[in-house]
């Protein structure tokens, strides 16, 4: 039966944010009933509400009170686990005596971010299938900690999560976790009763609502293998992310060693000459490999059309050779790993060999470390997300972002909405009925930024070229970073860019903390940036979204340039030229698209709480000067904008006297 709430959900609303110590926020109250009005109406909808609204709980009250399973994508590990540690847990202490609302929930992770108890007591098969003995020194020993803490965890009734795992690197856990492809199965696995992805899953099936990721949302919806229990409506966050996950998801790649590897493998398990046959079309891969250019194949070289050919016919006619399970229990885990290297492979030189026009398809630069690599990824998402989640659940959109030069058309659009389906003031756009009606709201932000943030565009400055930073623009970095006196998160658009200013400012501002991505792991890296304020942060991409520094700490955003797709990238020039071929504008609709999200992403790490103060310096003039300059900027929140050196340093010499 569908159960009711004592209480409107504004009042449940109301007690949640005063038991959490909050007061109330107009927009969380609006987005509050646009997503429950969504959730009972089955509309789709966006909502872009700014740093400081309170989303979360926006979201989760209506998800709590509505009738059926509700699922909570995430794109960041980091909002994952402020949603399961500190919010949810909250909410649910301060609603637990309203009547009628069901506050279980449960977390929704890939297998293999859980510990897998049959290879921690078993161990690991190696290549042939025998058990690998446990290495001598510190990663021996590391492995032997995470299996006694998957013991206590086993026999405590923990979730086997590896957050919560003792610190290890990505190395030590594969040794004590499986992929999918690596599992035994809970029917075949002598532990399959106590598996912590099994138990994970089953509590999902109990629970009203689950906290999951994009990528897992994308794997059960889109490609279709059930992961998430049955669910009637999808709020999905960090909504900015989305299209990126997705076609992260769906992104394969193969390289040589793995074909050698897979042939290898087989040769235990298969009796005739298929795993050497598997091993010989490897090498044809790897010389039609070697012979290739790197980058997209709009037409791929014959010799390397072949190859993937033999190496996906010669991984069809190996994974027929395995013996068949006989059904009565028999876990043989190097089996079973085996025949899956195998599976991966035929899968993917499948789907590469196919040359279908959906999917693009390149060869990535090797380096010293690291082999090229052949990749093929869709050429767009919109379809699949429309067909196979938008039109089966409602699916609530949120972010602090999703505005792209004032307009949600550019985000509907790439997330399969169409912008004539959008529904205003009870009609939509184009005054038809829409096959899958959706409403955009934006609840706005608690912060001035009129008042409280400066825009600057150094439009006296060079454009910037293909070789890095020039002097005038290092000189700028140093005289503004001079006048904070520090406190200066530096977003670069490459590495090289990154250290070469780090080093300068070094040089010139000796008296000053100057900390560059890759100086140490970057929680290390934000704790001692936060801990002084006479410090500099300098970094790349990954910097620009996660990273949350409120107070004097950051007074200056620096970036550098706009962060356009570099014009060799594969998958965003191909995308740029089939808009083109549509008949649309591809730089509007992918580079500057691309663009003005990372370019909102960056300038939001300036403004966190209603206090703060500060700069967003862009050395780049083209968004003064430029025509798309105005799209770009309509992404930015609207904040002051100055062309003029000297009233920057004077503003930012003032907030650093405090």
């Amino acid at each position: 039966m569908p159960k009711t709430a004592a209480l409107p959900l504004q009042e449940v609303l109301a007690t949640a944010v005063s038991a959490l110590g909050g007061s109330e926020r107009s927009g969380q109250v609006t987005m509050a009933d646009a997503v429950a009005k969504a959730m009972t109406d089955k509309q789709h909808l966006l909502v872009q509400a700014g740093t400081g609204t309170g989303k979360s709980l926006a979201y989760l009250v209506p998800s709590l009170l509505h009738d059926e399973r509700v699922v909570v994508a995430t794109a960041t590990l980091a909002l994952q686990h402020q949603l399961v540690e500190r919010d949810l847990p909250r909410l649910i202490e301060a609603v637990k005596d309203v009547p009628g609302v069901d506050t279980s929930y449960a977390v929704l992770k890939g297998r293999s971010n859980y510990a897998c108890l049959h290879r921690c007591r078993e161990g690991v098969p190696d290549d042939q299938g025998a058990l690998v003995e446990l290495p001598e020194g510190s990663m021996g020993k590391k492995i032997l900690e995470l299996r006694a803490w998957a013991e206590e965890e086993a026999g405590g009734g923990g979730s086997g999560e590896r957050d919560s795992a003792p610190r290890h690197t990505d190395k030590d856990w594969r040794q004590v976790s499986v992929s999918h492809r690596d599992c035994l199965g809970a029917a075949k696995c002598p532990f399959g009763q106590e598996c912590f992805a099994e138990l994970a899953k089953e509590k999902a099936h109990r629970s009203h609502l689950v906290i999951t990721n994009h990528s897992l949302l994308a794997i059960d919806a889109i490609e279709g293998v059930p992961m998430i229990p049955d669910y009637d409506v999808v709020v999905i966050d960090e909504a900015h992310e989305l299209t990126a996950r997705v076609t992260q998801a769906a992104t394969d790649e193969l390289w040589a060693a793995d074909v050698e590897r897979a042939a290898r493998r087989s040769q235990r398990h298969v009796e005739g000459p298929q795993a050497d046959d598997l091993a010989d079309a490897a090498g044809a891969l790897r010389d039609a490999m070697s012979g290739a250019k790197p980058g997209r194949f709009e037409t791929v070289p014959e010799d390397l059309s072949d190859a993937l050919v033999l190496v996906r016919d010669a991984a069809r006619a190996c994974l027929s050779a395995y013996p068949r399970s006989d059904g009565d229990g028999d876990a043989d885990a190097g089996r079973t790993q085996a025949r899956g290297s195998v599976q991966d492979v035929f899968v993917n030189a499948e789907r590469m060999a196919a040359g279908s026009d959906a999917d693009v398809l390149w060869l990535s630069e090797g380096t010293d470390r690291i082999p090229p690599r052949l990749c093929v990824a869709p050429l767009q998402v919109w379809g699949q997300m429309r067909d196979k989640l938008l039109t089966d659940k409602t699916v609530v959109m949120t972010s602090a972002t999703l505005m792209l030069g004032g307009d949600f058309s550019a985000l509907a659009t790439s997330v399969g909405l169409k912008p004539g389906e959008r529904v205003l003031d009870g009609a939509t756009a184009s005054g038809e009925v829409a096959a899958l009606p959706w409403v955009g709201i934006d609840v706005g932000s608690p912060f001035d930024y009129g008042q409280q943030a400066i825009l600057y565009v150094a439009r006296h400055l060079p454009p910037p070229g293909r070789d890095g930073l020039v002097k005038a623009q290092l000189d700028e970095i140093c005289e503004l970073v001079d006048a904070a006196e520090g406190r200066t998160l530096g977003l670069f658009s490459s590495r090289r860019a990154a250290e070469a200013a780090a080093e300068h400012v070094r040089e010139r501002l000796p008296h000053l903390t100057t900390l560059a991505q890759g100086d140490a792991q970057l929680p290390e890296l934000a704790k001692q940036f936060v801990s002084d304020p006479h410090t500099c942060l300098f970094g790349t991409l990954s910097l620009w979204q996660g990273l949350d520094v409120p107070g004097e700490t950051c007074q200056l955003v620096l970036i550098d340039r706009i962060p356009f797709p570099r014009p060799d990238d594969p998958l965003m020039s191909a995308r740029q030229k089939a808009a083109d071929k549509a008949g649309g504008n591809g730089f509007m609709q992918v580079a500057a698209t691309h663009a003005a999200l990372l370019l909102a992403q960056g300038a939001g790490r300036l403004i966190r709480t209603t206090s703060d103060r500060g700069v967003v310096a862009v050395l780049d003039p083209r968004l003064a000067t430029a025509r798309y300059g105005s799209f770009l900027k309509a992404s930015l929140p609207p904040m002051w904008t100055t062309s003029d050196p000297a009233v920057v340093r004077k503003a930012l010499s003032r907030l650093a006297q405090g």
